[in-house]
């Protein structure tokens, strides 16, 4: 994302952050579909598909119902 018209994106500093790659490791590791994701967390495949391609943002309690109720894992954010 470029917010102002002069600055670039700086894609290998953002690299980790990107929730999309996390989520579909997760998913995988899991032996979920995405549909079954969906199912699971109360949203559509559509939608875990475009978190999943870094295509659409994400709110917090959203991705809390993905990771609690659709993975069955603990969320855990750190600041640090």
């Amino acid at each position: 994302m470029v917010l102002y018209e002069k600055s670039t994106p700086d894609e290998r500093r953002n690299q980790p952050y990107f929730l999309g790659e996390l989520l579909k490791k997760a998913r995988t590791q899991a032996g979920l579909t995405q549909e079954e994701l969906a199912y699971k967390s109360g949203t559509t495949k559509n939608y875990i598909s475009r978190i999943e391609n870094n295509k659409s943002d994400i709110e917090l309690g959203t991705l809390r119902k993905i990771i609690e109720i659709g993975l069955g894992k603990k969320l855990e954010i750190n600041i640090g």
